[in-house]
């Protein structure tokens, strides 16, 4: 018998009854109802989690560093805390803290969006220890395809195909060549741990392969703190295509189709979109079932990405597995109506999926490009500065996913991507022209940005076609050939003397107050 001391021990009670009968809800359910949400990330990544987070009736909490203070994020969220310095050493990676900040704001969940702590199986276990929902895979999964050589093992279980190569980490050089003299030349040394193309570096002889593996096992510590590197065999004329993956707790795995991410400057994407312009129907389902395999190998649940490599002849190997949220999920959003944000919640939260695969559909064509503060002139390097202008496009079909404002600094301690461009069209014609249309309603002014190569890439005869691989740049692109597009660059540069000359007499701190529409962030802001 239940002995009741007191009447709030009884309004208790009362609340949860309540809580099973509205919400029809068993023990299990109940223990992982989520009132709020922290977003461990920041930029446009925490602001996209937010919205999706709000609709669904959930309280949100921002973390930021002091770079970030007046980031659109950190105004958006219920509640906001500092939790450091600007260097993300300092800041968003700071896994103690905030969990910390979580069992002091009674939080119910942890969104780790992408980046930072999002693949970090000690940072979930944590969390996890902490009595708090973390919203990704388990930390078991994470280890597993953490690491490419297990990630490889593990998927071998299910005969995915592997790309030949070296079975184990590699440290002696003379092992090394021997193994590039049975796959072949030009090969592969990468990095086992980590990924953005970091501890990845291209040999194409024999005498090659110790500078190469002695600078990829540095950049691998440096990058990782792990220096285990294997040799892979270079795919010729590869594409990255990856499959967007979902799981629950109850054993069921969908794939939401594939991504063609094959536009990228030093291993690293720039433009993606979905469904592919190369696969047929009979491929699709192939390496949508593979990815499946994977998924289940590795017990796997919430969103994740396993990505492979299509060489000329339409074969696909295993690259790895993504065990977050990916920066070009809106893609595969726009194509399957499905709100993968929600979804990953639901399955934290213990819920079953609510369709299957037969249930998915592909819908029309979308296109994503990362606009960032790069300069294409000068091999892409980093450029930072205050958005002395910023206007966005808009329009059916046009999806911004961003995090800044006109007056805001692009802040120099991390990733310079300002936004995603999303466009949706009936087919992939369309979502062309709408993206080239929406790149020239993009107004950006302050610093350089990778739009011009962009468009540059859309309109290009090889992208058109679809007759285009990860060599696109190295084969097509040279910075001369947006100096041409005269014009352009004309009316950008007329348009930022203006600007400087509007803002002679007004100190440019002032913009952001002039800027920053009225808000009750201050209020809601807790440090």
């Amino acid at each position: 018998m239940l002995l009741i001391k007191s009447q709030k021990e009884r309004n208790s009670i009362l609340k949860l009854y309540n809580l099973i009968i509205i919400f029809n809800l068993d023990y299990n359910d109940l223990k992982s109802f989520m009132k709020k949400i922290l977003i461990a990330n920041r930029g446009e990544i925490a602001l996209r989690i937010m919205r999706s987070v709000r609709e669904m009736g959930i309280k949100t909490v921002a973390i930021f560093s002091e770079a970030d203070r007046n980031a659109l994020f950190v105004r958006y969220a219920d509640e906001a805390v500092c939790i450091g310095p600007p260097p993300s050493s300092q800041s968003y990676l700071q896994g103690d803290k905030i969990i910390e900040i979580s069992k002091q704001l009674g939080v119910d969940g942890i969104h780790p969006g992408y980046g930072f702590l999002s693949e970090n199986a000690n940072f979930a276990r944590k969390v996890k220890a902490a009595g708090i929902t973390f919203i990704g895979p388990s930390a078991e999964s994470m280890d597993m395809m953490g690491d490419k050589l297990s990630a490889k093992a593990t998927a071998k279980k299910y005969n995915v195909p592997m790309i030949p190569g070296s079975e184990g980490a590699i440290s002696d050089l003379n092992e090394a060549i021997k193994i590039a003299k049975e796959i072949g030349f030009p090969l592969l040394i990468k990095a086992s741990a980590g990924g953005g193309g970091k501890g990845m570096r291209l040999v194409e002889k024999e005498n090659e392969i110790e500078e190469q593996m002695n600078l990829a096992v540095s950049e691998a510590i440096s990058a990782f703190g792990n220096g285990a590197v294997f040799i892979e065999r270079y795919a010729s004329c590869p594409r990255h295509i990856e499959i967007q993956l979902l799981a629950d707790n109850h054993g069921n795995c969908v794939y939401l189709f594939e991504r063609e991410c094959s536009i990228q400057r030093r291993h690293q994407k720039l433009i993606e979109e979905a469904p592919s312009s190369v696969l047929s129907p009979e491929l699709r389902k192939k390496m949508g079932e593979c990815a499946v395999d994977v998924a289940k190998a590795c017990k796997y649940s919430g969103a994740g990405t396993v990505e492979f490599l299509l060489d000329d002849k339409m074969n696909f190997y295993f690259l790895e597995m993504n065990t977050r949220l990916q920066v070009e999920h809106p893609v595969s959003e726009m194509i399957t109506g499905i709100d993968l944000v929600k979804e990953q919640i639901k399955v934290a939260r213990n819920e079953k999926l609510s369709f299957t695969q037969d249930n998915l559909k592909i819908n029309g064509h979308a296109i994503e490009v990362r606009v960032c503060a790069e300069d294409p002139l000068n091999n892409f390097l980093p450029d930072i500065g205050k958005l002395l202008v910023y206007k966005t496009p808009s329009g059916p079909g046009v999806r911004i996913d961003d995090g800044f404002e006109e007056g805001m600094d692009i802040p120099i301690y991390y990733d310079p991507m300002i936004s995603k461009l999303i466009v949706h069209g009936k087919d992939r014609t369309e979502a062309i022209e709408k993206m080239l249309r929406a790149i020239d309603d993009y107004k950006i002014v302050g610093v350089e940005t990778t739009l011009d190569f962009c468009k540059f890439v859309l309109k290009h005869n090889a992208f058109i076609s679809g007759k285009f691989d990860t060599g696109f740049i190295n084969n097509f692109f040279a910075p001369e050939l947006l100096k041409s597009n005269a014009p352009e660059f004309i009316e950008i540069a007329a348009l930022a003397s203006s600007i400087i000359f509007q803002n002679k007499t007004q100190s440019i701190n002032e913009l952001p107050e002039q800027s920053f529409k009225k808000s009750n962030w201050k209020h809601k802001r807790l440090n």
